[in-house]
């Protein structure tokens, strides 16, 4: 593949969406939905497989000299990205078109602009234009928000909108001090800039709304507000694409600015103790099962931070395995979610029970999830936290015993939250009653005036539990074929702690 191609796996999303925003024939509007991010994955597989004898390839838009051009740069980690997101928000819209959300006047166009701009924000060389995706992504996120949730999602998107917002400007401010200090906001051209406090002052600022972005503790209070309340397809791709891009973002950053510099480590470590425990600890208090699994977000979001705490190759790799996890998992799990939520009418644990005498195939999909999440064995989440866990202890002896320590601890909180799940969900009494009818839209203002009773023949479609049911083969073989999956996963590392390529691509030489 030609570098110079790069730019179409922005440009063409954004093309789709104009045309699906005018298309009136819907089958036009659904064979462009489904065909961006199924055609995204196939690119993402394919640059894989280019960056073997490739490490790192880059073009500058339009031809213009480094440091003004647009930088659109491609290596395993970005392409690992494209391919994982492309398939996980497929997978999603499969779920779209199962509660006729797709049919909603302007979804598809929102989907494939937000589509976009992760793709941008993936394969950027720089800061300034990762700014530029990061909204580009955002500004369809608004809308979505608006569009589907509770009768509360106006105020929810109020703090979703405000939250962006002064982190943008954050951001924005953060660039600024970028530029003043290093004179350009170029990744190749700030590498190991780091030892230079006006450059650390401006990326730490630039790291902090990144952070915040993502959801981390203590900045982390929107998210499980905002996530929620939509419908399980908008959360399922907030989760998968918002706070993933955030953090890859933190990733990149991190490796090009400060490299082995630990400037920042008593602040990471905080980040990630406070996010992985807090967030599995609050899990346990939550009464249904999409603020239960908004938690599990957050936490799994310290654990893809460790890696910064590390920044080193196995830190990086162990981060990018769990990274990968987190997406299919926690993506199987607000499927299936949304699956109960539209054929019982809600998603709260009081109104759910015995579902795994009623429902088989959920029990599986869920249960199977389950031990992901928590980490046990066969499952992907066993990969990521054993690579974290190893990663840790070749670090110095305090920060190896208090990121250990965490990851023990929120796994323990994580298992007793998903246990009380179980039970509540699938366990317990017969069901008598429940809600006959729910819209894409999940309200919450249920009463016990909506409930009717429940016959025997009422079960989940099949085809309902189809998108949870990839997501989880998909995490799966992320297990069974633990070989190839290292060996990638550590090629992306390696892009992150060896920036030679990295900046030949780049910069020309």
């Amino acid at each position: 593949m030609n570098a110079a191609w790069l730019p179409l796996v922005v440009a063409l999303p954004l093309l789709a969406s104009a045309l699906t925003a005018v298309a009136p024939w819907r089958v036009v509007r659904l064979v462009l939905l489904l065909g961006t991010p199924l055609a995204t994955a196939v690119v993402g597989v394919w640059l894989i497989g280019i960056h073997r004898e490739t490490p790192v390839f880059a073009t500058n838009v339009g031809g213009f000299p480094v440091g003004i051009a647009i930088p659109f740069v491609s290596d395993t980690l970005s392409a690992v990205l494209l391919a994982v997101t492309g398939i996980a928000t497929f997978v999603v819209l499969l779920f779209a078109l199962r509660t006729g959300e797709d049919r909603l006047r302007f979804f598809p166009a929102l989907v494939l602009m937000l589509i976009a701009g992760v793709n941008g924000a993936f394969l950027t060389g720089d800061i300034f234009n990762l700014f530029v995706f990061v909204e580009v992504m955002l500004l369809p996120s608004y809308a979505l928000l608006a569009m589907s949730g509770t009768w509360r999602r106006l105020g929810v998107g109020r703090l979703f909108l405000v939250v962006n917002l002064v982190t943008s400007s954050v951001f924005l401010v953060g660039i600024a001090l970028l530029y003043a200090a290093a004179g350009t906001v170029n990744l190749a051209a700030l590498v190991g800039r780091g030892d230079d406090p006006k450059v650390a002052f401006g990326a730490a600022v630039v790291l902090f709304a990144l952070v915040v972005k993502a959801g981390a503790v203590p900045v982390h209070g929107w998210l499980p507000r905002a996530y929620p309340a939509t419908s399980a397809t908008v959360m399922a791709l907030f989760g998968s694409l918002h706070s993933k891009v955030a953090l890859v973002a933190v990733y990149r950053i991190t490796a090009v600015v400060f490299a082995e510099n630990p400037v920042l480590l008593p602040a990471v470590v905080g980040l990630v103790v406070l996010s992985v425990i807090v967030g599995a600890w609050s899990s346990i208090g939550e009464n249904t099962m999409r603020r239960i699994l908004s938690f599990q977000i957050v936490s799994s979001n310290g654990h893809i931070l460790i890696a910064v705490a590390l920044l080193s190759l196995a830190g990086y790799r162990g981060g990018l395995l769990y990274l990968v996890h987190s997406v299919l998992t926690l993506g199987a799990l607000v499927l299936a979610s949304g699956a109960v939520e539209q054929t019982y009418g809600t998603g709260h644990l009081v109104r759910l029970a015995d579902l795994l005498r009623r429902e088989k195939a959920l029990a599986w999909i869920v249960g199977l999830a389950l031990i992901s999440l928590v980490g046990f064995p066969p499952s992907a989440g066993f990969i990521g936290k054993a690579a974290l866990v190893v990663a840790s202890a070749a670090a110095t002896p305090w920060v190896a015993a208090v990121i250990i320590g965490s990851v023990i601890v929120a796994s323990i909180l994580s298992l007793v939250a998903m246990q009380r799940l179980w039970h509540d969900v699938f366990w317990g009494p017969k069901m008598t009653v429940y809600r006959s009818r729910l819209p894409a839209a999940v309200r919450s203002d249920e009463s016990k005036d909506d409930l009717v009773p429940l016959p025997d023949s009422v079960r989940i479609p099949t085809l309902d539990l189809v998108p949870a049911g990839l997501m989880l083969v998909l995490s799966l073989a992320m297990f069974f074929g633990a070989g190839p999956t290292w060996d990638i996963a550590t090629r992306a590392a390696q892009g992150l702690v060896d920036l030679g390529p990295y900046v030949e691509a780049v910069r020309g030489r």
